[in-house]
């Protein structure tokens, strides 16, 4: 197991905002974690992080504990995040972008990690873009930046939040093709995604949380057979 969590609480002031979250991810696997708004799906993902400071329970990482670390420990020991909010230096070029966040690879790591030239290899939008400002890129394409300087930082395990959030159906298409092609490089992700039938085609595994709880875990077979579970928990 890379990635284990268990028992993990968080807060907002006084607001209980998780409460006693469990989950796993394997080496190499693509989790997706499903909710309605305000459930605590980004919470979760900030808490593993760092960002958010746990109130109880453990995160580990590869058998070492993260919770109480700082965020920038948990990153230098391999956990990436992508947050909603994209978070690029408009002023900057793609491949300034690419260049903050290069760190080296990491010892056993396949393909001997990536670089600005492997990004731009594997993602050909952003090869066409390298030379444009942060400003000048659509919102899809500031996405994939987003998810591409995140990887230059070399991490086993990437944490995404809502990738397609605001994007045109065709454009976040292309954003969960580069999630799949990075998944099949071997680094294991857990995405917070809203729409379902994209997740059900990427995703091996799934997680349904309500009101800061896991609700459901299984795979695409068994979510699409839990009819009250998605009537429940997923459904407008």
């Amino acid at each position: 197991m890379i990635l284990e969590v268990k028992g993990l609480q968080a807060y907002y002031g006084k607001s209980h905002v998780l409460q006693g979250v469990d989950l796993e991810l394997e080496q190499g696997q693509l989790v997706c974690l499903l909710g309605r708004n305000g459930v605590g799906k980004s919470t979760t993902l900030m808490t593993i992080m760092g960002l958010v400071p746990p109130a109880g329970g453990s995160v580990r990482f590869k058998g070492q504990e993260l919770a109480g670390r700082q965020p920038f420990e948990i990153a230098r020991l391999g956990l990436g995040f992508v947050p909603e909010e994209r978070r690029i230096f408009s002023s900057l070029s793609v491949l300034e972008n690419l260049e903050i966040g290069r760190q080296k690879a990491r010892p056993g790591q396949q393909g001997q990690g990536w670089t600005v030239e492997r990004i731009l290899d594997s993602f050909p939008r952003l090869a066409e873009r390298r030379g444009n400002r942060g400003c000048h890129l659509s919102g899809g394409e500031q996405q994939m930046l987003t998810i591409a300087r995140t990887l230059m930082g070399n991490p086993e395990v990437v944490l995404v939040d809502e990738p397609t959030e605001g994007l045109a159906p065709l454009v976040a298409e292309g954003v969960l093709e580069m999630l799949s092609t990075i998944s099949l490089a071997g680094v294991t992700i857990l995405l917070v995604e809203q729409n379902l039938k994209a997740a059900m085609k990427l995703a091996n595994a799934f997680y349904v949380m309500s009101k800061g709880r896991m609700v459901f875990k299984g795979d695409a077979a068994e979510l699409t057979a839990a009819e009250e579970v998605r009537r429940k928990y997923l459904e407008v």
